[in-house]
């Protein structure tokens, strides 16, 4: 996960400045499907923010040197490499049916050439609790770390690195082929380039170089991945930018469309005329944006309309609260869970071929930079308490509830009133041209 580049801040602004029209009238609520049977629940997490005792890369460097936004030593993080057992059951204990982490190049192959057996069978017994749990594992290639050895050759300005990596993610896909993994090649493209250039850091022909050889790089693993592991599903999920969003999808997304099998979304943040709590990125404050749940359903229509053939999968969703205290306005991580998954069953009731949801995160973890941000179904205080007990949120019920009934309650009336305007959808949304939301809402915060 990652918070999104505060440029996008600007865009909001000027949009705000804009604004001429009045909201449309509220009409009744329309149907609201359940979710199907062969649904995919998830958590999701990443193998560097989780794991702990990091060996040596480009993100174990840039924490080390702790510049560029770093605000906290990584430590041991959550120590889910040591404590991963327990981790799974936890998960288990949601119902859910997919586990998203990330498969560590530094780990697996900490020199080049030389591969770590110790590293590989915890991979391999990750691999092999998730499935005896009743989950598929869904694996990251690169989750936007690489090698030390990779660092010191130059990284993505070495054409050698893609061969390097394409050489690693073979070596995985035969290793756990025909487990039904859904694999992803590489987190948030846009947001790797972004913390490339800005934790590396990169000039601009560096930046150029690096995003076309993550589109060549991605290409070719979708190719190795589909003779490998035939049947298998792979794609690279999206971060979803708000009036950036044309941006982030020129980084590679809309140049390996073809080689994608569903369309893998990461939303967070939204924005609407009527919310300008967004400001907050600037100071890094992420915990004080309001969210926007109905975005969701925006950004699911319009991927859909874009590419009808392909189904989506929300790969990340989630709030961050500020180092696990309650929100102000009383919004609760079970009301965001909800409120989104109300607004995804929308979407899918007009025909959005939705075929699974991840929570992030399972559990807290390092946020690239600090541990303030916690999005933890499971919080943990990593910088005070030594023993990293994991305690339950209120997301873990309503998660809990939501799956085990394929959906909100009937007659679920989200707590967060839509807003006025969407950037997700201006043109329906500022002009009354789509479907509104339930007319009655509980009192927002």
């Amino acid at each position: 996960m990652t918070a999104r580049p505060r440029t996008a801040i600007i865009a909001v602004l000027l949009l705000l400045a804009t604004a001429l029209v009045a909201p449309p009238a509220a009409a009744q609520a329309p149907a609201v499907a359940r979710f199907p049977a062969n649904f995919l629940w998830g958590v999701a997490t990443s193998g560097f923010q989780s794991e702990g005792s990091p060996p040596d890369s480009n993100w174990a460097r840039y924490a080390r040197r702790g510049t560029g936004g770093i605000k906290d030593p990584y430590g041991t993080s959550v120590d889910f490499r040591h404590r991963y057992p327990g981790d799974v059951e936890l998960a288990r204990g949601l119902g859910v049916n997919v586990f998203r982490t990330s498969i560590e190049w530094a780990r697996v192959e900490p020199r080049r050439g030389v591969r770590d057996a110790r590293e590989l069978a915890y991979y391999d017994d990750l691999v092999r609790r998730v499935r005896a749990a009743g989950m598929r594992p869904m694996l990251t290639l690169d989750h936007w770390v690489y090698p030390g050895w990779v660092a010191d050759q130059g990284a993505w300005d070495n054409p050698r690195t893609s061969d390097d990596w394409l050489r690693n993610a073979r070596f995985l896909v035969e290793r756990y082929k025909g487990q039904g993994v859904l694999w992803v090649t590489f987190n948030e493209a846009s947001q790797y380039l972004y913390r490339e250039l800005t934790y590396r850091p990169m000039n601009l022909g560096q930046f150029a170089t690096m995003r076309e050889a993550l589109r060549r790089t991605h290409r070719s693993a979708y190719d190795m991945i589909h003779r490998v592991d035939p049947g298998a599903m792979v794609t690279s999920n999206v971060a979803y930018g708000s009036v950036l969003n044309g941006l982030f999808d020129a980084a590679l997304f809309n140049q390996i469309t073809d080689k994608i099998d569903f369309i893998g979304v990461d939303y967070y943040y939204g924005a609407n005329l009527e919310n300008p709590t967004a400001v907050h990125s600037l100071t890094g404050e992420f915990w004080r944006i309001d969210p926007e749940p109905e975005g969701l359903y925006y950004v699911l229509k319009n991927y859909q309309r874009r590419l009808p053939r392909l189904p989506l999968y929300i790969v990340e969703n989630g709030m961050p609260t500020d180092d696990g205290k309650p929100r102000a306005d009383g919004y609760t991580r079970a009301d965001h869970l909800r409120d989104h998954l109300y607004w995804v069953q929308r979407a899918m009731a007009e025909g959005v071929k939705v075929m699974g949801y991840n929570h992030w995160s399972l559990t807290d973890n390092y946020e690239w930079g600090g541990y303030r941000a916690r999005f933890g179904l499971y919080t943990v205080d990593v910088r005070t308490d030594p023993s990293l007990r994991r305690r339950p949120t209120e997301g873990v019920a309503a998660y809990r509830s939501v799956i085990a009934n394929r959906g909100v309650e009937r007659g679920y009336v989200p707590k967060r009133r839509p807003g006025w305007c969407s950037i997700e959808d201006p043109i329906a949304t500022c002009f009354g041209t789509t479907p509104t939301p339930p007319a009655a809402y509980r009192k927002a915060p």
